[in-house]
């Protein structure tokens, strides 16, 4: 069982996670003072170096921290099909539904995220591709096992549908946010639904 220290450590580092989150979103990281962090905390700027040596490592552990979550929320839906007998396209459905929400719950870590993607020499560069393929490999690893049971085609390139469909999520549901806030959750699903089916041509 955790201690109540470590229970505290980890709610402390969860409220630093969420401001920072939110600070870098709105101002950028380069404008982003640990002297803000803490104060949208509610925390002693000493606690942010007690717990992070520097605003580069919080920010590292935050891209993890919340990638980490969206893997998991993708291999839960993933495994949650499974188990009631559900089809491999049904689980990359499933899938789509659980990214949604997790966008849904957590709209300014999605942006920090995907701007971050495209930004280079950055010091986070190299943890960011690695929690990055943590999220692709959990749905290559359902596309694989579609093509291996002849549920999908063959000739479908694994990894590169696999970062497509995790694209096609995020900045579908980032454009939702932005621009068509007034749509459900359901009906961004159902549309994103429709392309994974292949539908769109009419056929």
């Amino acid at each position: 069982m955790e201690s109540s220290s470590t229970t505290r450590r980890q709610a402390t580092r969860q409220k630093l996670y969420e401001a920072a989150v939110t600070l870098i979103a709105e101002k950028g990281f380069s404008a982003t003072t640990v002297d803000e962090i803490a104060e949208r905390a509610g925390v002693a700027k000493g606690t942010v170096y007690y717990n992070f040596k520097s605003k580069t490592e919080l920010f590292e552990e935050l891209l993890r921290h919340g990638v980490g979550l969206l893997t998991a929320s993708l291999r839960s839906a993933a495994e949650d099909t499974e188990e009631r007998g559900g089809s491999r396209v049904e689980a990359l459905d499933a899938m789509i539904r659980a990214g949604l929400i997790f966008i849904d719950r957590y709209p300014a870590f999605t942006q920090l995220y995907v701007a971050e993607m495209w930004r280079t020499n950055r010091a986070w560069q190299s943890t960011l591709l690695v929690v990055r393929q943590e999220a692709v490999a959990v749905v290559e690893g359902v596309l694989r096992e579609g093509v291996k049971n002849g549920e999908l085609s063959e000739e479908i390139d694994v990894q590169l549908t696999a970062a497509a469909l995790v694209g096609m999520v995020l900045v579908a549901a980032l454009d939702w946010q932005a621009f068509q806030p007034e749509r459900s959750i359901d009906d961004v699903h159902s549309a994103l639904s429709f392309l994974l089916h292949g539908r769109v041509s009419g056929r």
